[in-house]
């Protein structure tokens, strides 16, 4: 099997259930950005202790964005094949992350002033992937079909990644001695 195909040669990209669009439209522009989100989430990852709770939560988190690149990835006119939850961005997916957000924000204290990210370099790698959800957020905007779920999603997972890289400081911090959030 060749992982080439030159069918993107002329600047055009196939999308999941058919159609080909610009290259540089909304859509791909959306998913290619979600796709480097979850590229640095992995860099995260290889960071973070194998078979701990954060390495578990980053690939379910990797797996989201799966969810979500098919959804920008699906013309308008076939969104009634996506399927909720495998290829379309629910409710609950947006919850669930709410729910993280709030587990994980129970772990430590919060900071109390603008944050310095590079105090640990596990937390700085969630920062960059934050940074990087905040710009998919922005690129989705044009791109997500009426009553999606794909902003607040990704408005949500920039706030756990916030979360979680402050608690990694935290985890850090105290390791040295420090007091977390000063």
């Amino acid at each position: 099997m060749r992982i080439y195909t030159r069918k993107g040669d002329d600047g055009t990209t196939g999308l999941l259930y058919g159609g080909r669009v610009p290259k540089d439209s909304p859509a791909p522009e959306a998913y290619g950005t979600v796709d480097e989100a979850q590229a640095l989430l992995g860099l995260a990852r290889a960071s973070a202790e194998r078979g701990g709770r954060l390495d578990a939560e980053l690939v379910d988190l990797e797996r989201g964005l799966w969810v979500l690149m098919a959804e920008l990835a699906t013309d308008p006119a076939n969104r009634s094949k996506l399927v909720p939850g495998t290829s379309l961005v629910t409710g609950d997916m947006v919850r669930d992350v709410e729910r993280r957000i709030d587990a994980a924000g129970e772990r430590f204290e919060a900071p109390t002033e603008f944050v310095v990210p590079g105090e640990d370099r596990l937390a700085a790698l969630l920062d960059v992937a934050r940074a990087v959800v905040r710009r998919a957020e922005r690129a989705a905007l044009p791109a997500a079909a009426d009553g999606s779920f794909v902003v607040p999603y990704l408005n949500r997972l920039s706030d756990l990644l916030w979360t979680l890289a402050r608690e990694q400081e935290g985890v850090s911090l105290t390791a040295r001695g420090d007091r977390p959030g000063h």
